[in-house]
């Protein structure tokens, strides 16, 4: 995988973009559909040949670019900032977890054949990927602290929306680690990224 700003930038977008969309349907039960597939489809992606063809194109990726642009910029979001801070932490662990990241891949694998029945977005679909994700991550430490309504938080759709994204989170934060992110990267290379970031949302303009 190319280890450039862009690169970085494209796995941030994932990653917030999945914070995001886990925080609209805790908040509210919604969240754009769009967005969310193209989310989930990061995960069949296994072994794709760069960042973008991760996300099927830049331009799926508005919403995270955008998120990265204030967080970059003016960091006031500090709900959104928690969860990729989480998120990029609980992806170093797993990454030293050869069981857990086979676990995962063999989970993915063994969902695709139903892809060929159902879209993405298919209730059965996210139902596989959140199972997938209490199977693996839901072991490690620090546990994902979801804040939202009670009334959206256990119904049981969105219990399995909220997994499935932040199962997607963990991709993109793998994205991240395997551009060259790690936990200096951002404090040292926030304005080249932010500049980055910028010059891909101008080209969706």
């Amino acid at each position: 995988m190319p280890q450039t700003d862009r690169d970085r930038a494209i796995a941030l977008a994932g990653v917030l973009q999945a914070a995001d969309l886990v925080r609209g349907i805790a908040r509210r039960g919604q969240a754009n559909s769009e967005d969310v597939e193209t989310c989930l489809s990061s995960l069949i992606k296994i072994d794709a040949a760069s960042s973008e063809d991760v996300y099927g194109g830049i331009s799926r990726l508005r919403l995270g670019l955008s998120l990265l642009e204030q967080q970059l910029g003016n960091p006031r979001d500090m709900e959104l900032t928690r969860y990729a801070v989480v998120l990029l932490s609980l992806e170093r662990k797993l990454s030293r977890r050869a069981d857990l990241l086979q676990a995962i891949r063999t989970g993915i694998e063994n969902t695709l054949p139903n892809l060929a029945h159902f879209p993405i977005e298919h209730g059965n679909i996210i139902a596989r990927f959140a199972e997938i994700y209490l199977n693996s991550l839901s072991t490690l430490s620090p546990r994902i602290m979801v804040s939202g309504a009670p009334v959206h938080l256990n119904n049981p759709e969105n219990s399995n929306r909220i997994r499935a994204l932040l199962l997607a989170g963990i991709r993109a934060a793998t994205l991240w680690r395997q551009s060259g992110g790690g936990r200096l990267t951002l404090l040292l290379r926030r304005n080249p990224l932010l500049r980055e970031t910028r010059r891909l949302l101008a080209s969706l303009s």
